[in-house]
């Protein structure tokens, strides 16, 4: 029997993000790697803001971001940003919820 082709539209998703990737996916391990480094720099991040004005952006999100970006031959920071907001496994490596906005994304100056 043939199904519909009707689009839910549902606005609740109750799978997990991190449940989305597969479990021997490359870029876990990778990931892994990548997250040790940016903890060890966490000290040199810290030293860099200061403890008055807006919140900025983590800097490790536009790391691994730019890191995606060699990963996968993305040729402009725009199809980055583009591929942020629909590709679950870009906004998983970078650290954004499914729902999270992308920095850049509809932000004031």
């Amino acid at each position: 029997m043939r199904g519909t082709d009707e689009t839910s539209g549902s606005l609740f998703s109750y799978v997990d993000l991190e449940a989305r990737i597969p479990a021997r996916h490359s870029l876990r391990k990778i990931r892994q790697v990548v997250n040790e480094a940016l903890a060890s720099l966490d000290a040199d991040f810290e030293a860099l803001y200061t403890d008055f004005g807006r919140p900025s952006i983590a800097p490790e999100r536009p790391i691994r971001a730019s890191l995606l970006q060699i990963l996968f031959s993305v040729r402009f920071e725009r199809q980055l940003m583009e591929q942020m907001q629909y590709n679950l496994l870009f906004r998983w490596f970078v650290g954004l919820g499914i729902d999270d906005q992308v920095w850049g994304e509809g932000r004031q100056p």
